[in-house]
């Protein structure tokens, strides 16, 4: 967990201050007004639009009823601006971008009161012991964060207690507050399926839950190492392997990408688009200038066994939405000494793929997600 900052607000005409949280170091708001079950969702709304944090001390259903009210008045996009010049694709995605940040800034300026137990200090509050506890850790002063990141670490609860059926495992895994769930089996698949071209040892770059590492270590990998630069990550993994009776076989590790010596298969699965993350979960999706990916490429033929083989999984979205081309890609992996010695294909399943809905539906109908197997020269 960041370390919080102190905001300062007016309760009742006394000054009080309290630290604010938040897992993706957000700036706080500079003002902050108290309010209650008396804030009409339009002056919220215009409070939130403005920048202004608004603490909430009324009842905690009626905070959720008003950060929905809030949400409904956010526009769903600005007009395009009349130009003879069709925006391309990316255009278009970068708008969109835009709108979800801001949409997002807008919501987190609903603020709840958190003090120590953890417990929210609101009339009908949920007890959020376990949620906030496995989420942020335990806190001893009064504390004041997000209704909407509130909401997610209680929703991460839920995935956490319940678990994901893994079909490439056939096994249940249990994510973590932060950590991206493995909702997409197809990209598990292609690893499942992948011929190994030996079992003595393997590296997972960015493990997250650790299921990639859990996939190999069931396929008889003797040493499985996982890496990840997210403390959250690598207590995930640890725990996946343990709960899978793989721990004698696969760990994590905090490291920001390839831990120390060779594999004879190194494989990643880095965000798939390039982009700023605004969000913790974003970080599983965006990958700023395809930084994660490049450092993988450029990195692999130092860590790879004699005969060894780097599994770079990703998708062909970023192509598709014109973020990255293809001769980009292929550029990269001859830039860094590898050569391709194949590639297996599939196609996603997931519900965003087949919803004519999405402003981006005809690029993810189409998309393809793809395991290369690398090499060095």
């Amino acid at each position: 967990m960041n370390t919080p900052v102190t905001i300062s607000f007016t309760r009742q005409g006394l000054d009080e201050s309290a630290r604010f949280s938040s897992a993706h170091a957000a700036t706080p708001p500079k003002r902050v007004v108290v309010i209650d079950d008396a804030m009409t969702a339009d002056e919220a709304y215009r409070l939130a639009v403005a920048g202004t944090g608004m603490l909430y001390t009324g009842d905690y259903h009626n905070a959720r009823q008003l950060l929905g009210a809030i949400a409904r008045r956010i526009p769903a996009g600005s007009k395009p601006k009349r130009t003879a010049a069709v925006p391309t694709t990316a255009e278009r995605f970068y708008k969109y971008r835009q709108g979800r940040t801001h949409r997002a800034k807008i919501l987190s300026m609903l603020l709840v009161p958190i003090d120590p137990g953890p417990v929210v200090s609101l009339r009908r509050a949920p007890d959020i012991t376990e949620a906030w506890t496995n989420a942020f850790g335990e806190i001893s002063v009064p504390t004041v964060a997000s209704l909407q990141e509130l909401l997610g670490a209680i929703g991460a609860q839920q995935w956490r207690v319940n678990g994901l059926h893994v079909a490439a495992l056939d096994a249940t895994i249990y994510p973590h507050y932060g950590t991206f769930a493995p909702v997409r089996g197809e990209y598990l698949e292609l690893v499942a399926r992948a011929e190994l071209p030996a079992a003595r040892r393997a590296f997972d770059i960015g493990t997250g839950t650790g299921v990639l590492a859990a996939i190999l270590a069931r396929r008889g990998v003797r040493e499985v190492i996982g890496t990840d630069s997210q403390d959250r990550a690598v207590a995930c993994a640890n725990a996946t392997f343990t709960d899978l009776g793989l721990e004698q076989s696969a760990s994590a590790v905090l490291q920001d990408m390839f831990p120390e010596g060779r594999a004879d298969v190194v494989v990643c699965n880095p965000p798939w688009l390039p982009g700023t993350p605004s969000t913790l979960l974003d970080y599983a999706v965006y990958d700023p200038k395809s930084a994660m990916l490049r450092a993988f490429l450029t990195g692999l033929p130092a860590h790879l066994s004699a005969g060894g083989q780097g599994w770079l999984i990703i998708s062909d979205l970023a192509e598709r939405l014109g973020l990255r081309s293809r001769e980009e890609l292929l550029g990269w992996i001859e830039g860094a000494g590898l050569v391709v010695l194949g590639r297996d294909d599939t196609t996603p399943s997931h519900g965003r793929a087949a919803d004519a809905t999405d402003p981006f539906h005809a690029e993810r109908s189409g998309e393809v997600t793809s395991l290369w197997k690398l090499a060095s020269r």
